[in-house]
């Protein structure tokens, strides 16, 4: 199972699909991702039609706590992306995740 997703990886998943060159796809894939970034950084919201949107959120100061002495300590107000998945995509996730359980949980043939 593979725990990251990278920018290779989409060129890669995209090169079949678009025939063409790994080369171009990589940089397709880094010019959508700038453009999100930008449009992100401008204070609009990315809403991608079945996979989710993205904001920017302000979060004011607030007092935290330093994890290793315990000490309180401010945080300072910062801005922070926030993504909310799609119906679709909960929807999905959760028919697969419904699928693996039941995978699990039938009886194996020993053999």
């Amino acid at each position: 199972m593979r725990k990251n997703l990278t920018r290779a990886d989409l060129a890669e998943a995209i090169h079949p699909v678009l025939k063409l060159p790994r080369r171009d796809c990589a940089v397709l894939v880094d010019q959508v991702i700038g453009e999100i970034v930008e449009t992100l950084a401008a204070g609009e919201e990315v809403k991608l039609s079945g996979f989710g949107t993205f904001q920017i959120r302000a979060k004011a100061e607030r007092m935290g706590r330093n994890p290793k002495s315990g000490a309180p300590a401010a945080i300072t107000p910062r801005r922070v992306v926030v993504f909310r998945a799609s119906r679709v995509m909960k929807a999905t996730l959760s028919s697969r995740a419904q699928a693996e359980r039941k995978a699990a949980s039938e009886p194996r043939d020993g053999g």
